[in-house]
């Protein structure tokens, strides 16, 4: 028996090292640190809004995807075990049984039942077990079945003289089983033996299931029996050589009809309906703990376990599954293929190999340490592109064909016997000869690194390096030299860029989108289309594209998602599907992603700690809503507690309680799904929120007014089926509330009347005042005006007295003139001795000379040039004659004697006597110029 034991201990060492080569659901772990409880969980269930809700040391834990809540029982004890059945919570605990309702502020108010019974309770009794049955729930103790009818809420009671191990629903039967006595089946309310054969006797049953219309007993350590009738009969399976090994706590059926198997040190087993194991997961691969207390299924067919410490949740139905390589044995992916069915992994530690759909342990392959960087089937053939050069890899045998450093890539030539390489330092050939490959020579002329390279129908090459750029390479016909190259500019250089060639385009992709080659422009021009739709939504990580050949897609990765490109199938226009894979999750290096296509529709990942598969027949799009779970408000600036907020109503906050949070959330729970958060407040904030994964947000000192909280969610590249909104309104302060308002009108009334009446005194002062000094300025501007009018007056006076005194000035010479030349024609006529001829021409002179009509028309001219000289000349000196005045106005006019002496018609000599006689006249002093006097009259 001792070598037995043994055996098995090893198989058991065996099958955990094997576990290791597993490819497992995705899994994510809950610690008691992040949901705020202690480590043991019990018991799980969910409501129909997805919350899931957990029977823990500390209490009930309440999950809704973004948030934990723990609700401790009253008697502040283990709860044992939960179930939600229609709106109420049903929870068991020590010395406690009864149930959860929510209340308005969406929180959860406890309700005894226990207390309603009509018997007390057993002391030290613990309810281990709730099941519902039509309008009936049953609380199993290890002592007592307590049956409540929801309806009346009355009870009945199955009393157990031995220990009750757990109860079961199997299709529309309740059963129980009674240590040491056998199964029970509850009839119309009473309990019936089914069976007490020896093996349910003595060992602890863990469920009972229905399968292929008969009942299956799992026990705890015996495996699975058949009952029929009161017989049991071994489930002979090929797992019974493992479970004898095994203690199983807890098992379930899922609804796929596989069998899931809870263990206490040897965490789970799933089985598949013939009872082949399927999977293995263990604290080694994934969970959180060894030891399983409780498993529940969810509606979206995701594995809850309740484990002896935290809280684990195993995705069945994820589209991925996951190799974890958490030791580092094999190291980051970079390349992979299937070959013979092998399954060949290329890492940064060498070339690793499996036999396909094996849980054997990969193996490494001798002489291939070092980074591996492609993997590629040819003629038949698989190359091994590594760091030290190239190989032809036969199972686990490794052949050095080339060891040119750093094999990037090969591509074939128009020869099907030659194959173009890249490497570290530029580009070679390989050759097959006598059916084996070899390097056949380097490329001279070009050493730059070729990691990613594409011929074009032309036969021009193109070489992508991140660094440099894009170079375009003429090659001559023997592929020995490059006769020339250069850098193509119209493909814009940047990190993690690359080219590759599908269905015949050349694409090259950068930071700047996705390029095109158009050979008629011999040119990349920017595909618009197919770069909005790789980066819709997204941001750019890497520009590796990854052409599968057998499935003709184009694959490529951005921040959150995994793109791949199809062509359409009525035209040729690029069909894009995006896959949500964050790259965290792929935990991939950007620029080395890599890609391989396995069967079917499973393709095969790299990450940088082993790969991921994903199976694109199980991607599915379900529908999730978003939930505003709490609402609490608060005082500004005071240390006050939140308060909650009813969520049932619309609601109304006085204006101190103006800072509100909110906290909503997703009942979604696939590991590898980001949710993600929108939000707008309609009244302050109209625009809608970038998304974030905070799933809480708070509005502090909110002005008053009507408002609307909106939140919406996006998980992946699915949008929630609604928008979850409240309504409120925060009141207006008291100082400015409607009776005040009321009296700050009146008061402002008042005093705008009173502002009124004293303006208007005031401005009649003030228009009084403007008046009076416009008055003065107006009589001011007047006088000034006058002044300047008369100032116009007498300048334009004294330009006529000038214009007319020059007028006069020359009227009189004029006169002088003529009487000058009349007495020069006289004299001379008068040296002619024929007095009697020129009698009559003298007196004709003389007659012009003294004629009055000059003297008339010179007074004239003269009064309108000074008119008030002879009227003071007069007035001043009346005894003055016409003669007297007619030499004053010539002398007025500054003429000289001899000048007034024509005018006169005498001598100078005598118009010297008539001036003394004038001074005389006017009794001039001696002094006194007569002239002088003149003009200043």
């Amino acid at each position: 028996m001792k070598y037995v034991n043994n055996f098995f201990l090893i198989l058991l060492l065996i099958t955990s090292w094997l576990i290791q080569a597993q490819e497992l659901p995705p899994i994510k772990n809950y610690s008691s640190k992040i949901y705020g409880a202690e480590n043991q969980n019990w018991a799980i269930s969910q409501s129909s809004e997805k919350y899931i809700y957990i029977a823990n040391n500390s209490g009930l834990l309440e999950f809704n995807g973004a948030n934990w809540k723990l609700y401790p029982t009253p008697n502040n004890t283990i709860i044992r075990s939960v179930n939600v059945i229609g709106n109420r919570i049903y929870t068991g605990c020590y010395m406690d049984f009864g149930y959860w309702v929510k209340n308005e502020f969406d929180t959860l108010d406890y309700t005894s039942l226990s207390t309603k019974l009509n018997v007390p309770l057993i002391e030290d009794e613990q309810f281990w077990n709730i099941l519902k049955f039509d309008n009936w729930v049953l609380f199993q103790s290890l002592n007592r079945i307590y049956i409540y009818n929801s309806i009346d809420e009355s009870f009945k009671i199955i009393n157990s003289k031995t220990t009750l191990t757990k109860v079961f629903k199997v299709d529309e039967s309740i059963y129980f089983q009674k240590m040491n006595d056998g199964i029970y089946k509850i009839e119309k309310g009473v309990e019936v033996l089914i069976s007490n054969n020896p093996i349910v006797q003595n060992n602890i049953l863990v469920n009972i299931f229905s399968f292929n219309k008969s009942i299956v007993l799992l026990t705890q350590e015996k495996g699975f029996y058949f009952l029929d009738n009161e017989s049991l009969s071994k489930w002979e399976i090929p797992f019974n050589s493992e479970i004898s090994q095994l203690s199983v706590y807890s098992g379930i059926q899922l609804l796929n009809g596989d069998f899931v198997l809870g263990t206490i040190s040897n965490g789970i087993y799933r089985l598949d309906k013939n009872g082949e194991i399927l999977q293995k997961m263990n604290q080694e691969n994934g969970l959180n703990n060894h030891t399983i207390l409780s498993m529940f299924e969810d509606i979206d067919q995701n594995l809850w376990l309740g484990l002896d410490n935290g809280v684990s949740i195993v995705n069945l139905n994820s589209p991925f599954k996951v190799y974890n390589d958490k030791n580092g044995k094999i190291g980051t992916v970079n390349a992979s293929a299937i070959f013979n069915d092998n399954l060949y992994l290329g890492t940064n530690q060498g070339l690793f190999y499996k036999k396909l759909n094996s849980d054997a342990g990969f193996k490494f392959i001798e002489t291939t340490n070092g980074p591996v960087w492609f993997l590629k089937i040819y003629d038949n053939s698989l190359f091994c592109g590594h760091n030290t050069g190239t190989f032809i890899i036969d199972d686990n045998k490794a052949t050095l064909i080339s060891n040119e450093m750093g094999a990037w890539d090969i591509k074939p030539l128009n020869n099907k016997n030659l194959l173009l390489q890249g490497n570290y330092n530029g580009l070679t050939v390989l050759e097959k000869i006598d059916n084996k490959w070899k390097f056949r020579n380097k490329i001279e002329g070009f050493d730059i690194s070729s990691r990613f390279f594409e011929l074009t129908p032309n036969n021009e090459l193109f070489v992508s390096h991140e660094y440099k750029g894009v170079f375009k390479l003429s090659i001559n016909k023997e592929f020995t030299k490059v006769e020339k190259y250069a850098t193509e500019t119209s493909a814009p250089k940047g990190l993690k860029s690359s080219i590759v060639n599908y269905n015949n385009n050349i694409f090259y992709t950068s930071k700047q989108g996705i390029f095109t080659y158009n050979l008629r422009q011999q040119k990349f021009v920017k595909d618009t289309i197919l770069s909005d739709k790789f980066l819709l939504n997204d941001t750019y990580i890497s520009g590796k594209l990854i052409v599968d050949a057998t499935t003709n897609t184009l694959w490529g990765f951005t921040t959150n998602n995994i793109v791949y490109f199809s062509p359409g199938k009525l035209n040729n226009t690029l069909k894009t599907v995006k896959i949500s894979l964050p790259a965290p999750v792929r935990s991939d290096i950007p620029g080395y992603e890599s890609l391989s296509h396995l069967k079917d529709k499973l393709y095969l990942f790299g990450t940088s700690q082993g790969y991921i598969i994903l199976d694109l027949d199980k991607l599915n799009n379900i529908e999730f809503k978003i939930y505003i779970n709490t609402i609490e408000k608060s005082i500004l600036n005071v240390n006050a507690e939140r308060k909650q907020v009813s969520l049932k109503n619309d609601g109304e906050f006085i204006f101190r309680e103006n800072n509100l949070f909110f906290s909503y959330g997703v009942p979604e729970y696939d590991a590898y799904s980001e949710v993600n958060y929108q939000y707008q407040l309609e009244g302050i904030y109209n625009g809608w929120s970038n998304w974030t994964r905070e799933s809480e947000v708070s509005f502090k000192n909110l002005p008053y007014g009507n408002y609307t909280f909106k939140v919406k969610a996006k998980k992946g590249n699915n949008f929630s089926t609604n928008i979850a909104s409240y309504s409120f309104r925060i009141k207006r302060p008291w100082y400015i509330s409607n009776p005040l308002l009321f009296i700050y009108v009146t008061l402002f009334m008042a005093l705008l009347f009173m502002v009124h009446l004293l303006y208007r005194r005031y401005y009649a002062k003030q228009k009084q005042k403007l008046m009076d000094k416009k008055q003065r300025e107006f009589t001011v501007s007047k006088l000034e005006s006058e002044k300047v009018i008369m100032k116009l007056k007498n300048e334009k006076l004294l330009n006529e007295i000038e214009m007319k005194t020059k007028d006069l000035s020359v009227s009189t010479m004029n006169i002088i003139n003529k009487n000058e030349l009349l007495n020069v024609i006289k004299e001379e006529l008068l040296q002619n001795k024929d007095e009697n001829k020129i009698k009559s021409v003298l007196k004709i002179i003389n007659k012009s000379i003294a004629n009055d009509s000059n003297w008339e028309l010179f007074q004239e001219a003269f009064n309108n040039a000074d008119s008030d000289f002879l009227k003071k000349m007069k007035s001043l000196h009346t005894s003055l004659t016409p003669n007297d005045l007619r030499l004053s106005a010539y002398l007025r006019l500054n003429l000289s004697s001899k000048e007034i002496a024509p005018l006169l018609n005498i001598s100078a000599r005598s118009v010297e006597i008539k001036r003394y006689r004038l001074r005389k006249k006017m009794d001039l002093p001696h002094e006194k110029s007569l002239v002088e006097y003149i003009l200043e009259i």
